[in-house]
């Protein structure tokens, strides 16, 4: 009787987990693409990519429509957009503008139908000395880019070490052509125009990129521990050897938005002996399961010697995250690190939870 019950309640427990399901049926009505060209949609949830612009492919029915079927929660609010793998390949509409991501709460089982004629081709906006390295590889974890911008002195002044900045989301940080959506930080651009104007240090700065794995490598989980076990044994080791650096712990600086400003966080306070500062934008320091600030309040030992720069905007889920960047800005406070010594906070009251808004805030990072 026991087992019966059981296997009711498991039972009715997958009809209703079936029923907060709805089937959405997608049509892609598109012209001027390439005969060999494949559709992909991405999106906001896990079935969709998680945002990767090659989320999931789309079945061809012939040259023109493409479709795909897909179970998404019922009532929950999904947002999606499409590509032809990367952003650099999004459809525009009539005026030449990439598209807004599409939204959508699905009730019941439903038909979507878009239609598209123009599609956006980005060329690379990198500037200055950017060396490439292919597919670095690491126990644990899946392959990546790594992507070294050189100072504008860095061929001239041959006997000259640099300090090293690493960020996270490397795609993001110096081309449209791979970043997510087509905006990048401009990260490039910036530093090379800070360092010309003797504003800033001439500094390297390693970009990294994120892989399907984002979420928990940038997260105390146990992918995070071996995506953090990676940059400091061998990503740093890696730049260390081949460029000329100053490896020491204060010339060595980390970089991150979102969660990967969580993830720079937690490099700077769980391994102050490599990085000294951490620029930390946007961050998700408390939401949902993320906690980056229970580390701090619950710490005993002797005040820690490192340098913060946090922001945070007021629009959307910038709005989400201030509660954490509150909390944390307090624990800071409680373990005696100052305010414009310590760390420093700009609050953009009117950004939004994107790169562009992150972008304009570089400089003063």
């Amino acid at each position: 009787m026991k087992i019966c019950k059981r296997l009711f309640i498991i039972f009715i427990l997958s009809k209703l987990v079936l029923a907060e399901s709805v089937s959405v049926h997608f049509e892609i009505i598109s012209r001027n693409m390439a005969k060999d060209s494949t559709l992909y949609i991405c999106g906001n949830q896990e079935l969709l990519g998680n945002w990767n612009p090659a989320g999931l492919a789309l079945q061809k029915i012939n040259d023109t429509l493409w479709t795909t079927t897909l179970s998404l929660p019922k009532n929950t609010p999904v947002e999606y957009k499409f590509t032809q793998g990367s952003w650099t390949t999004e459809p525009l509409d009539e005026r030449g503008n990439p598209f807004s991501n599409f939204q959508l709460i699905a009730h019941s089982d439903t038909t979507i139908i878009h239609r598209f004629t123009h599609w956006k081709k980005l060329q690379s906006t990198e500037t200055g000395t950017i060396v490439h390295h292919r597919n670095l590889r690491s126990e644990g974890l899946l392959p990546r880019d790594i992507h070294v911008w050189l100072p504008p002195d860095y061929n001239i002044h041959i006997n000259r070490r640099y300090p090293v900045l690493y960020m996270q989301d490397g795609q993001n940080i110096f081309d449209s052509k791979t970043a997510s959506f087509g905006t990048e930080w401009q990260a490039d651009e910036t530093a090379d125009s800070l360092i010309r104007a003797g504003l800033i240090e001439p500094l390297i700065i390693v970009a990294i990129d994120n892989t399907a794995q984002r979420t928990p490598e940038y997260s105390y989980t146990e992918t995070g521990q071996c995506y953090r076990e990676f940059i400091i044994n061998r990503v740093k080791p890696f730049v260390d050897k081949n460029y000329r650096t100053i490896p020491d712990r204060n010339h060595t600086a980390v970089g991150g938005s979102s969660l990967g400003a969580l993830v720079a966080f937690i490099f700077l306070w769980e391994h102050n002996q490599v990085f000294s500062k951490a620029i930390c934008m946007s961050p998700a320091f408390k939401i949902e399961d993320f906690d980056a600030v229970t580390p701090v309040r619950t710490y005993t030992g002797r005040k820690k010697d490192i340098t913060l720069y946090i922001d945070n905007g007021g629009i959307d889920l910038e709005r989400e995250l201030q509660h954490g960047v509150d909390e944390m800005l307090k624990a800071l406070r409680e373990k005696e690190y100052i305010d414009g010594k310590d760390y420093f906070w700009v609050w953009d009251k009117n950004a939004a939870h994107n790169e562009a808004a992150r972008r304009k805030r570089l400089p003063s990072a």
